[in-house]
């Protein structure tokens, strides 16, 4: 176990697969649970499956976590809650390889606020992979038809992801400043902090009547989320951070499109068009490419 959480490779591989499923579990959801709740029973059950686990290391390093809790608080709203809330919304709009290609777009938010915001260097080769992730993310959003941009007519569901990815790559810069805390307190504390602020979305959500409680295909859903995308995922994607930052681990990212492509393809028989094989293969090509152009550690 050791040597797999030492291997950003395989760590980021294994987010990458559970990320994909999620975007599946969110498709199979639409219609048997409403998106609101469904983020909300995600966390309910989240919390209480790494509680018990968690709760020692938030005892013992409470006095770390007192001082950055409004952070925390702040990390779980924006990336957990906001995100996934998003996330289940779009996906009663577009399909799930849609939501998994244009998941694509995180190491470009990544890789811009890192530019912009902290003035970090990037290679050309670097740049040149970015860019033809971007090419295969608007393929995707505009359905094959990239002069939709110019007249804004976007799907709904793939507006929602584009906001969702914002959200997401806020996260991921901001989790620079995350304290030095043992994984488990660092889920726990960022799985309660989701589970609070998705409340008054859920209650909107019910009391304007639009809300769904979930039928069994939609618990089904709710504890595969809460277990693989919500605490395993989770936990490898900050692992993979530590271990090669977010610039890198984010172009992982970039592996989502294939395997939600091929389960949403086998599971729920999505059709697979030109577009989507044509954006695949610039989002591989940048991942390649900016792989590549990584500036290597001096030995």
């Amino acid at each position: 176990m050791n040597t797999y959480l030492r291997n950003p490779y395989l760590v980021m591989t294994t987010v990458c697969i559970i990320w994909a499923g999620n975007a599946v579990a969110g498709k199979l959801a639409a219609g048997h649970v409403s998106p609101m709740l469904l983020t909300l029973l995600r966390w309910i059950f989240a919390v209480l499956l790494i509680a018990p686990f968690a709760w020692g290391d938030v005892r013992r390093e409470w006095p770390i976590l007192r001082r950055h809790l409004a952070l925390m608080f702040v990390f779980g709203g924006v990336g957990f809650t906001g995100f996934n809330a998003l996330f289940y919304w779009a996906l009663n709009h577009t399909t799930a390889i849609n939501v998994t290609i244009e998941q694509s777009a995180m190491p470009l938010m990544v890789f811009l606020g890192n530019l912009l915001l902290f003035h970090i260097r990037f290679t050309l080769l670097q740049v040149v992979g970015f860019l033809l992730t971007v090419v295969g993310v608007v393929l995707t959003v505009t359905h094959g038809h990239p002069q939709a941009l110019l007249q804004l007519d976007l799907n709904r569901g793939d507006a929602l992801m584009l906001i969702a990815v914002f959200m997401y790559g806020s996260y991921t810069l901001a989790l620079r400043y995350k304290p030095a805390l043992h994984w488990r307190s660092t889920i726990f504390v960022l799985a309660l902090s989701a589970l609070i602020t998705a409340i008054p979305f859920a209650a909107y959500e019910w009391t304007a009547g639009y809300g769904r409680w979930p039928d069994l295909q939609g618990w089904g859903v709710v504890l595969y989320i809460a277990i693989f995308p919500s605490l395993f995922a989770q936990s490898l994607y900050i692992r993979g951070v530590e271990l090669i930052g977010p610039n890198r681990a984010n172009l992982f990212i970039n592996l989502v499109p294939i395997f939600g492509s091929l389960l949403a393809v086998t599971l729920l028989g999505e059709s697979l068009e030109g577009f989507h094989m044509l954006a695949i293969l610039f989002v591989l090509s940048g991942l390649f490419l900016a792989e590549r152009g990584a500036p290597k550690p001096i030995s």
